[in-house]
């Protein structure tokens, strides 16, 4: 019988068997969670491991060609993790849940306010400096795609917060967004 899994151990797999950006990248997402949560209950072990978890469909040991990284996490983790960790049922579905739904272009609204949460907290990460930088780390080594990617990118992802607070900070990064564009632009001399 295989050893139960607590928060730690996820933490460490997702080290482990992600790439470097995945830790990060989660601890980034529970920041955001925190400043735009307000008054808003959730249950914050099930959210955390949900964070620690959502992209584990899109690490190379679990990817699949033709399957979103989005469900494949939520097939990984219901298959691997889940059975492993000491959590009712009434938790490990809205694991799932904020698993399943988390990618922006997953167009279903969110019944459990964990998966909103990870949702919002994941589409700030794609707006502001970071998003601009997550993108060009991505490659290809190519500026002029990269830019098509990330206005495209902020074009789905503007208008889509619920969350006051998410609306707030999205705003802010917008700005930031644009002026970064703008310096691009002119050191670029309009040649990206």
């Amino acid at each position: 019988m295989e050893t139960s899994l607590n928060l730690d151990d996820i933490i460490q797999m997702t080290k482990r068997d992600g790439e470097s950006w995945a830790v990060t990248h989660a601890q980034r997402l529970l920041e955001l969670i925190r400043q735009i949560s307000q008054d808003l209950p959730y249950d914050a072990q099930a959210l955390t491991l949900a964070v620690y978890l959502h992209d584990w469909g899109a690490f190379a040991c679990y990817a699949q060609k033709g399957v979103d990284h989005a469900l494949r996490s939520r097939q990984v983790v219901e298959e691997e993790i889940l059975p492993r960790l000491d959590k009712g049922t009434e938790v490990k579905n809205i694991i799932l849940e904020a698993i399943e739904l988390h990618d922006y272009r997953d167009m279903r609204t969110p019944q459990s306010n964990e998966a909103l949460l990870l949702r919002e907290a994941d589409m700030l990460e794609f707006l502001g400096v970071i998003g601009m930088a997550r993108d060009f780390a991505r490659g290809p080594r190519d500026v002029a795609a990269c830019i098509r990617r990330i206005l495209g990118r902020r074009v789905d992802i503007q208008d889509r917060f619920t969350l006051r607070q998410a609306q707030e900070i999205a705003r802010v990064r917008l700005e930031h967004m644009q002026q970064c564009l703008e310096w691009l632009d002119e050191e670029s001399f309009g040649m990206p």
